[in-house]
């Protein structure tokens, strides 16, 4: 099967997604969003990376930061922190480039070295995209935290591979429905910049959007 285009979902969701259900659908299905100091942190700190230079040559390593991807096959589409190509034997064949490369992804998180289950499903995801886009085998990619400036090889195993896309199909079920999951509060929900906008104490009673409404519609 092979998702249309206009059917693609954002390939960072997957990030919100396996953080929260509920906080995926508000901002991508609802389409809500608010800011936090670590929101705001972790943009500041993306633009940074994509400020840059967007191809750079260092001895036999290749960099392309910002570079757009897509799978048709998971129904994705999203753009890689940086791709590394190594110069190697056994590589892929690139176009405008002489030799032959590896393929290695890496994203950037801001804050201290922590791997979750979040952040390693999406930097798989992203290396799925490379493979498609490429025809290559791509077996490992790093994390790489902002503030200890320390990277992470993370592999990406079957079992990695799986989760990534059991979650983007039941994301396309949701969304395709339109539908908000609800959820309990809990620890995480704290560090959310969305709880104001959640009301998870609501949710065996109302929508956020039926919510909103009547809220809007008693200050008029």
């Amino acid at each position: 099967m092979e998702y249309r285009e206009e059917d693609y979902l954002q390939l960072s969701g997957i990030e919100h997604f396996l953080f929260c259900r509920r906080q995926w659908a508000l901002i991508h299905i609802e389409k809500q969003w608010s800011e936090n100091e670590l929101t705001t942190d972790g943009d500041i700190f993306h633009k940074r990376v994509h400020d840059r230079d967007q191809t750079e040559m260092r001895g036999d390593v290749l960099t392309i930061r910002g570079m757009s991807i897509k799978s048709g096959k998971i129904g994705i589409s999203g753009s890689c922190d940086a791709v590394e190509f190594l110069r190697d034997d056994n590589g892929i064949e690139l176009s405008g480039r002489t030799g032959r490369w590896q393929v290695c992804p890496i994203e950037y998180k801001r804050g201290r070295f922590d791997i979750l289950e979040a952040d390693s499903a999406q930097l798989c995801a992203e290396a799925m995209c490379l493979e498609e886009m490429l025809c290559c085998r791509i077996e490992y990619g790093y994390l790489f935290w902002g503030e200890t400036r320390r990277r992470e090889r993370i592999e990406l195993t079957e079992a990695l591979r799986e989760k990534v896309i059991s979650a983007f199909s039941e994301m396309h079920k949701y969304y395709d429905r339109g539908y908000t999951p609800k959820v309990k509060q809990k620890k995480g929900c704290l560090k959310c910049s969305l709880r104001d906008i959640c009301l998870p104490q609501l949710t065996k009673k109302l929508s956020v959007k039926t919510y909103i409404k009547r809220k809007l519609e008693d200050e008029e």
